[in-house]
């Protein structure tokens, strides 16, 4: 430990102010250091776990009741009840990914302090203050913003809270970009509706345990995949220096995407949460971001040549699973054209190979099917490992179903059998879909 505080000491001026800018463009303009209390004011509204306190604007912005406002899902228009219910939501939500027992204490207060917002895309700046020993931190909102920006405010937020909880110093964590923007899409993707919009009529007596919490998703990545198909994710030196265009999603939100992959992968590892956790902690000790993230994560990369070998794989792996995954997809769905009447237009769909054995006569079904078995061998030797197991038993399925009958079709008992097989199969590609692969940990690459 001595040794990694002093691994860690040591800031010169120049290596501090490239590392404030650095935060500093993640959350437009600036995250503000100060050794003065919080302004006096009084909260309209505190949290239910008393973390989170809201100041209301006096005002409220004419952009809430502009219709391109009011209608897009994106935007969000903070009350400060709701934002108290959010911001809980959050930080659970977060907590979770992390490990935190959620019974656990907070130490630092946040002020989430409204203003009437000049624009849509207006600014946010986060201010943490140290006095008395004890950090605190103000969080400046416009009332109208995207769900994306109040996400990666809150959750920086919350993780400065966390990184500094044991910070003896005046000097305040800097946190990664990538870490709190990977976090933010993983939490907006596995929560959507962890954010609550105050609606176009005022809402009163809520109270916030009348606010439940909603399930996570079920598939965290489905937002980076489509980003990610044609585009590799960026490289580990590429996600440390963002510049404005992406942290702002003007890339085509290739930087957020490769983020939250980049995140959930370490979150993946045996003990990642927990390494997260320990390179929070030691932020505010330590030179920079890196030398924290090197030894908290030292047992999975003892070298940063390991790092980027691994993160080369995980991308690499990803983009096959993801084609692998639609290819079989497209092969086991089957275009049809349907019609409500007789008299309108063909309505083009999809059915599963389940809907033609019920619905379609054998014959029809014999071409349709011998189609799919041929796809699905051609398939076979370009899929990725953990789905060339399941192309393999959909074949089996299938020339089980049709067998050598010459034209005879089966009997009943063999359709539903089939039908059970497919089905039963199709529900073990749904869950691999979602599911995190097997890691190779770094120290076994080569």
């Amino acid at each position: 430990m001595i040794q990694t505080l002093k691994r860690c000491a040591g800031l010169t001026l120049e290596r501090l102010a490239a590392s404030t800018l650095l935060f500093s463009a993640l959350f437009f303009p600036a995250v503000v250091r100060a050794q003065s209390p919080l302004p006096d004011m009084a909260a309209t509204r505190t949290s239910v776990s008393g973390q989170f306190a809201v100041i209301g604007a006096q005002q409220i912005s004419p952009l809430a009741r502009q219709p391109a406002i009011m209608t897009n899902a994106e935007m969000v228009r903070l009350d400060p009840a709701l934002l108290a219910v959010s911001a809980e939501r959050v930080k659970r939500q977060l907590w979770r990914q992390l490990g935190i027992d959620l019974m656990s204490q907070w130490r630092g207060r946040i002020v989430l302090a409204l203003h009437p917002a000049a624009s849509p895309d207006e600014n946010v700046a986060i201010i943490s203050t140290r006095f008395a020993g004890a950090w605190n931190y103000r969080v400046e909102l416009p009332d109208v913003l995207s769900r994306t920006r109040l996400t990666r405010a809150l959750t920086g937020a919350v993780l400065m809270e966390l990184a500094n909880r044991d910070n003896p110093g005046d000097r305040s964590a800097e946190l990664p970009a990538w870490l709190t923007e990977g976090l933010a899409q993983q939490l907006l993707s596995d929560a959507p509706e962890m954010i609550v919009s105050s609606p176009n009529h005022a809402v009163n007596g809520l109270r916030e345990d009348q606010i439940i919490d909603v399930e996570r998703g079920v598939d965290a990545l489905a937002k980076a995949r489509p980003v990610l198909h044609n585009r590799p994710a960026l490289t580990v030196e590429q996600l440390s220096w963002p510049d404005d265009a992406q942290l702002s999603g003007d890339d085509g939100g290739v930087y957020r995407a490769s983020a939250q992959l980049f995140v959930s992968e370490l979150l993946a590892l045996n003990d990642g949460a927990k390494n997260l956790r320990a390179m929070l902690q030691m932020l505010p000790r330590c030179y920079n971001w890196q030398t924290a993230f090197r030894t908290a994560f030292r047992a999975d990369f003892p070298q940063p040549v390991d790092l980027e070998k691994w993160w080369a794989l995980q991308a690499v792996s990803f983009a096959a699973r993801d084609a692998s995954r639609d290819k079989l997809d497209e092969i086991l769905s089957v275009p049809v054209e349907m019609r409500s009447a007789p008299t309108n237009l063909p309505v083009h769909a999809a059915i599963s190979l389940q809907a033609v054995i019920r619905n379609f006569d054998f014959d029809r079904q014999t071409v349709i099917l011998q189609i799919k078995l041929r796809d699905l061998a051609l398939a076979q030797w370009r899929m990725a490992p953990e789905f060339a197991g399941l192309n393999a038993a959909y074949r089996r399925a299938l020339a089980g179903y049709l067998g050598g009958r010459n034209g005879v079709a089966p009997s009943k008992r063999k359709t539903a059998d089939t039908v059970k097989q497919l089905e039963a199969l199709d529900a073990q590609r749904r869950a691999m879909e979602t599911a995190t692969p097997p890691d190779v940990p770094a120290n076994k690459l080569q």
